[in-house]
């Protein structure tokens, strides 16, 4: 039992068909999980919409920044 839960050797030609390998007669599967268009498309707008968020805050922090730099400029003659 404990040497199925081990990471898989390399597969080789002859043992490796379409994402899976046979060990011992089994068949592994190596293939990456499948993610559907809509899935995706929506991990997409998830992603966009954080992304978003992040150039906001940035944008307020370097406004704040510069507003305090011109406030300095008026004091100082």
């Amino acid at each position: 039992m404990a040497k199925y839960n081990q990471k898989p050797k390399q597969p080789s030609t002859n043992n490796y068909v379409d994402g899976l390998m046979i060990r011992d007669g089994r068949l592994i599967n190596l293939r990456p999980p499948g993610v559907s268009g809509i899935e995706q498309a929506s991990m997409y707008r998830k992603e966009m919409k954080k992304q978003y968020k992040i150039d906001t805050i940035a944008d307020g922090i370097e406004r704040a920044k510069m507003r305090m730099d011109g406030d300095r400029n008026i004091y100082e003659w």
